[in-house]
């Protein structure tokens, strides 16, 4: 029965996964593109790969019912990632800002400490972010990106003014950048730095701080 079950649950959610590379790719202007970032495509395949190495992961831990069922906007988190990775890269690289190999391992070692070891930060980054083992590094590098932006800001990312200045500066980066999002995937909004059918966690910090209530269920 067990068996069952997990046939059935990879089923759908291999399901889920391909279903909007089925139909993104009618009539839009950048055929075959999820996102054109500043020139820069986002295919919908290499979209569709990381959110399947997820449901991988997903399926292969202790708990994958669970997890695929709390992830069912996988897909537009994913591309919400991978567009604010390139506008992160655009702002950090106007700001004279790099970040080394070395910096991140660092980052890893903090949250391996903090999570009792690489087994647990796989765990912790599946579970809390959606992020398969293979994306933990470029996940670590953003939050890298975000930490050294708001230095060279000259800002506090702790505090509800450096928040905002850090997320003034990407909107500011994000329209300079003319983002298309196929409408498969919703629009993106400059202001909010995110797609208008997701709101990412790092964003909901940023309202939280503004004094607005959360979400319901967030």
């Amino acid at each position: 029965m067990h068996r069952r079950r997990r046939t059935a649950l990879a089923l759908s959610a291999a399901t889920l996964v391909a279903a909007p590379l089925l139909t993104a790719c009618g009539g839009e202007a950048h055929p075959g593109a999820a996102a054109v970032v500043g020139g820069d495509r986002i295919d919908v395949a290499t979209l569709q790969a990381q959110a399947a190495d997820v449901r991988s992961a997903q399926l292969d831990s202790k708990q994958p019912e669970k997890l695929v069922t709390e992830s069912g906007r996988l897909i537009r988190a994913k591309l919400s990632g991978m567009i604010l990775g390139k506008i992160l890269d655009r702002a950090t690289e106007d700001a004279g800002v790099s970040v080394s190999r070395k910096e991140i391992q660092q980052i890893r070692g903090v949250v391996a400490d903090q999570s009792g070891g690489e087994e647990g930060v796989r765990t912790r980054m599946l579970e809390q972010s959606w992020v398969a083992p293979g994306q933990i590094d470029e996940t670590l590098r953003t939050e890298v990106q975000i930490q050294k932006l708001a230095r060279a800001l000259g800002v506090d990312l702790q505090s509800p003014a450096g928040m905002q200045a850090v997320q003034e500066a990407l909107a500011r980066t994000s329209e300079e950048l003319h983002i298309d999002v196929n409408p498969r995937y919703g629009s993106w909004d400059d202001r909010k730095v995110q797609l208008s059918t997701y709101q990412a966690p790092w964003i909901k910090q940023v309202t939280r701080a503004q004094g607005e209530e959360p979400e319901a269920g967030a």
